[in-house]
């Protein structure tokens, strides 16, 4: 199935396996109760406030943090800090968003909390400007550069049909959760990007991407590891000109956000790691 199918029906199928929401909706929404219920959903939707709430009302439809995050665990949180831009440009995740999902896995019981990129500008004038730093330093967490070749270990991808290997950042390796907090914009080359594109950043070759197909390379790496969780920013979304924008002018401001879980099945909802160790 090309990557374009894949988005336009599995978005349709995956709302009706969870729960939409907004601000003032009560709990127990489609008469489940998460407090009595946790996990009961596998995917929510959420809108009209602003990041660190939503999240907060969403992540509390799936269990509450501590439903991911154990206590002692290592947790690497990936948001889009790929570009030399403010936050109210819309290029990179939201960074109350970030610093709120550090804070809660902090306050679930991890021993530390990671945030790194693999930028595309220069990556400590990302790091400053997108306001990601600060957030999460402010918050309790470690911000760790991506950009030297050396922290990366090359990863066998065994159904890989164009990307056979990939240098992965060590942190992906060496950590027992993994955040993926995409920001969800228009792209030039792949028209939108989303959670499975966000996972380049975790890579240390881009280029051969682009170079050889983008959108199977994409698939590729998403057969390889499943984020724990998988949280959209769509508070301001870039409509036009992505993945950098060019102004404020490419934005519309939706508060939006959809938050899904990953298990190794419904059935016994545990969480399973995926990732082969390294060559």
């Amino acid at each position: 199935m090309e990557r374009r199918d894949f988005l336009k029906k599995s978005i349709g199928a995956g709302i009706l396996a969870g729960v939409g929401l907004s601000l003032g909706d009560i709990p127990g929404a489609l008469g489940m109760n998460p407090a009595e219920n946790p996990l009961a959903y596998d995917l929510v939707a959420i809108k009209g406030g602003e990041p660190e709430v939503m999240f907060d009302k969403a992540i509390a439809q799936l269990g509450g943090m501590k439903s991911f995050v154990k206590k002692g665990q290592k947790v690497l949180v990936k948001p889009n800090i790929g570009w030399d831009v403010s936050p109210e440009r819309g290029g990179n995740t939201n960074p109350k968003l970030v610093a709120r999902i550090v804070k809660r896995c902090l306050e679930a019981g991890a021993k530390e909390v990671y945030v790194f990129d693999n930028t595309c500008d220069k990556w400590n004038n990302c790091y400053k400007n997108s306001g990601i730093e600060k957030a999460v330093k402010d918050a309790g967490g470690k911000i760790v550069p991506g950009n030297t070749e050396s922290y990366y270990q090359t990863i066998s991808i065994g159904k890989g049909k164009k990307l056979k290997s990939a240098k992965v950042h060590e942190l992906v390796l060496d950590t027992d959760v993994f955040v993926n907090v995409p920001v969800l914009k228009h792209h030039s080359s792949s028209n939108v990007t989303i959670s499975m594109k966000n996972l380049m950043g975790i890579v240390w070759d881009r280029s051969y991407w682009h170079r050889t197909d983008l959108h199977q390379c994409i698939a590729d790496c998403a057969s390889l590891h499943k984020p724990t969780l998988n949280v959209v920013d769509a508070y301001r979304v870039m409509l036009k000109n992505g993945p950098r924008g060019v102004s404020e002018k490419d934005i519309v401001t939706m508060k939006q956000m959809i938050i899904s879980a990953r298990y190794c099945c419904r059935r016994c909802r545990r969480r399973q790691n995926f990732w082969p160790r390294p060559r």
